[in-house]
């Protein structure tokens, strides 16, 4: 081998050598720096060390998955800010069952217990819970009209120093809207009920005025219990050509009995929350139930971590998604059109 040729071979295993050296060197900058869903637990983790220990109550007034999934976007915001239950936060959960005078009871019980916070999901829960202290600080969330339910003013002030929340005040009109693309020869609106839910009650007075200036009309059908949904539900037959419904607990939880009654009539239901589409509806056009919890968890952050009750202001989450069900609309007699899928989520081929 001569002297040239040794030089050049010397170089090529030189260069060789770098580059393997400079792409080891990239390999492992790229796998240190990329981070893992282990690393985002674990970093959620280690910041509740450096966390005071707090305990909060949690009470909504019945259980069902739309009300459950705001409760779990509130738990799991809070984790990923460094209160991670089991290690620096205490979680009390209590459900009323339906029942408002267990409600009250709730209500005395978190009050002795004086939590750092309480969380009000619905609206008779956040009622029981206002009116039982005027010192720990109270969240509402999953409330509709907060100023029906005497939560707050007209002018978006608490009733009380110790009271915020997040509200769905959604707007009516594109509900409406929604009824005719649907059903465009609709003439009639089902309107199953709880006489003893404020929100329910608002609504009913707010449908009772807008649809005749769409020259629709109203049935509207009181269902005091849970057990009752399914009897008032057959009782529009003949009489409603498609249901609304939106935010009524007694109805939530006996949804599916709701939805086997309209299957039957083949009247279409139409609801403003995803969970109802999952377990029914047609459609609803509504704000996504997790994201509610997520947003209501940072507000319920911020008092842990110090913040005054008098400085965070409730707040209004509006921003409308339509859910649609193709399958359950077929069950309930009308064909989805394609104007009206296009831009929809479908929750028959969404993955959970």
């Amino acid at each position: 081998m001569t002297p040239a040729t040794t030089i050049a071979s010397g170089f090529r295993l030189a260069l060789t050598s770098s580059l393997i050296a400079a792409l080891s060197l990239t390999g492992c900058s790229k796998s240190d720096t990329t981070p893992t869903p282990t690393d985002s637990k674990e970093t959620a983790a280690s910041a509740a060390v450096d966390k005071p220990a707090k305990t909060i109550a949690i009470t909504q007034i019945v259980e069902h998955p739309s009300l459950d999934d705001i409760r779990r976007g509130i738990t799991e915001e809070l984790a990923d800010n460094g209160y991670v239950e089991g290690k620096n936060l205490t979680i009390n959960f209590q459900s009323a069952q339906g029942n408002t005078a267990t409600a009250g009871q709730i209500a005395k019980q978190f009050v002795g217990d004086t939590p750092d916070a309480i969380v009000a999901i619905s609206t008779p829960s956040a009622q029981s819970m206002v009116a039982s202290t005027t010192t720990i600080p109270i969240f509402y969330t999953a409330v509709s009209d907060p100023v029906a339910a005497k939560l707050i003013d007209a002018n978006n002030k608490p009733i009380q120093d110790n009271v915020s929340g997040l509200s769905s005040q959604l707007p009516l009109e594109p509900q409406l809207d929604l009824i005719k693309k649907i059903k465009p020869n609709a003439k009639t609106v089902g309107y199953v009920y709880s006489p003893g839910e404020v929100n329910s009650v608002a609504l009913l007075k707010r449908l009772q005025e807008a649809l005749p200036k769409r020259g629709l009309k109203l049935l509207d059908i009181p269902a005091n219990r849970p057990s009752d949904i399914a009897m008032a539900t057959r009782s529009l037959q003949g009489r409603a050509d498609i249901i609304y419904t939106s935010m009524d607990n007694n109805v939530a939880s006996a949804f599916e009995a709701m939805t086997a009654a309209a299957n039957e009539l083949k009247i279409p239901i139409i609801a403003s929350d995803e969970f109802s589409v999952k377990r029914g509806a047609t459609a609803a056009l509504g704000v996504n139930d997790y994201d509610f919890g997520r947003t209501t968890g940072k507000m319920v952050y911020r008092v842990l971590n110090g913040e005054a009750m008098v400085d965070i202001k409730p707040e209004v989450m509006n921003t409308l998604t339509l859910f649609i069900s193709p399958q359950h609309a077929t069950a309930q007699g009308v064909t989805l059109t394609d104007e009206l899928t296009k831009d929809a989520v479908n929750v028959d081929t969404k993955p959970y």
